[in-house]
């Protein structure tokens, strides 16, 4: 088997992994045109393999998802087993995320910088439901009504349909977990009796 061969194997599965990845996430064709701005027919023939994929469709489909691009496009694994974590910065925030699957749950460590002045909070609403452990720090949470300060040990979770702000509560930084399911899946926790 030649590179062009394995070549063109890896474009042909692609759109049967774009389709699984989109049943997962319940999402529907209308849905995912409308986050990409990729017409429905155009993401019916990908999914179909009638339309090659490259990567003016590809980026999208990937940041849509929520998935890496190599994860999208079956690329073979590099025999590495280390995690190699790739942080994003965001309004001066750095977002490790911490899973890599399509849908569900989605993990990641967050780590905010200490508030220097006071910050008007701008709550937000989104689907979704989010689940959030301190592990340094005091992460300040309002919530709808509340004005909640959390520290390390202290977990909260809500609603993201709930206006809801979260920043550091002092000067000093602060570091979580944050569990988030788009779709409104929760955290399950369990505990064993003895």
């Amino acid at each position: 088997m030649t590179a062009v061969d394995d070549f063109d194997d890896v474009l042909k599965a692609v759109g049967p992994r774009l389709r699984a990845i989109r049943k997962q996430r319940e999402v529907t064709l209308a849905d995912l045109s409308a986050q990409t701005g990729i017409s429905e027919s155009t993401l019916s023939r990908l999914e179909s393999g009638q339309r090659r994929a490259n990567l003016e469709l590809l980026l999208p489909l990937a940041r849509a998802h929520g998935v890496p691009l190599d994860e999208l496009v079956g690329a073979p694994d590099t025999g590495d087993p280390r995690v190699h974590l790739k942080p994003v910065r965001r309004g001066g925030r750095t977002i490790i995320p911490l899973t890599r699957r399509a849908g569900g749950l989605q993990a990641f460590k967050m780590i905010i910088p200490g508030v220097r002045s006071h910050v008007e909070p701008e709550l937000r609403v989104h689907e979704g439901y989010e689940w959030m452990y301190v592990l340094d720090g005091k992460l300040r949470l309002y919530l709808g009504e509340q004005d909640l300060v959390l520290k390390p040990g202290e977990a909260a979770e809500f609603d993201t349909h709930v206006p809801h702000f979260f920043d550091a509560a002092d000067r000093n930084p602060v570091e979580l977990l944050t569990l988030f399911g788009q779709q409104g899946e929760r955290a399950h926790l369990r505990a064993r009796s003895r």
